[in-house]
């Protein structure tokens, strides 16, 4: 009796050692296991099902932080996607300027030359006032952010302001008015546009406005 226990003690320790001990469990407590959109596993596979269900977030956060990015994160994505939707555009409008002012010309080297340094000009020009304005609001909404500690529309309509007043600035007193009327109606309406679902789930949500 001593041996056999000691022979299963020691069967059981080297089981344990290679996953061959582990803890069995009965169909009663494995009933409860979802295994949605998952095959069933083989009684040869000695793997405990409920470790295999996850009820959090499949990624790691550092501590503290947020599951969004913020202003400064988002400040690269929004310069290089003006740069190239400038050049989009600046390509595509001086091709059909270059077409236009060339149309008497038939085509040769130096319409095709010609063609090409609109092209490029006007690509590089589009690009370059896009990727400014681009850069100054996001240096702005940064700022903003880091100065009143708190990420909301009003830095969206603050970056907006003054990068229009600072892009305009060179055009005088009456150009930053300008400059800074048109920043504050393209971050005003940026910021609705954000929140339209917000105002709307809002309003709508009010027992004199539902529909039943």
């Amino acid at each position: 009796m001593d041996n056999s226990q000691g022979l299963g003690g020691m069967k059981g320790g080297i089981g344990g050692l290679f996953g061959g001990g582990a803890p069995e469990y009965s169909n009663t407590e494995l009933a409860g296991v979802p295994l949605t959109g998952m095959s069933p596993l083989s009684p040869y596979l000695n793997v405990d099902p409920r470790y295999l269900v996850q009820d959090t977030d499949e990624f790691i956060l550092p501590t503290g932080a947020n599951k969004t990015r913020g202003r400064f994160e988002l400040a690269f994505f929004t310069i290089g996607g003006s740069c190239i939707t400038g050049a989009a555009f600046g390509a595509v409008n001086g091709l059909r300027v270059s077409l236009k002012e060339t149309r008497d010309m038939g085509w040769s080297k130096p319409r095709n030359v010609q063609i090409l340094n609109m092209v490029t000009r006007q690509g590089a020009s589009w690009a370059n006032s896009l990727g400014s304005v681009a850069l100054l609001y996001s240096v702005f909404g940064v700022a903003i952010e880091k100065a009143r500690g708190a990420e909301d529309d009003i830095n969206t309509v603050g970056a907006g302001t003054l990068t229009g007043m600072l892009f305009k600035s060179g055009s005088g007193l009456r150009g930053v008015a300008r400059g800074g009327l048109a920043g504050l109606a393209l971050s005003g309406a940026y910021a609705l546009y954000s929140n339209w679902d917000h105002l709307t789930g809002s309003s709508s949500s009010s027992p004199s406005s539902r529909l039943y």
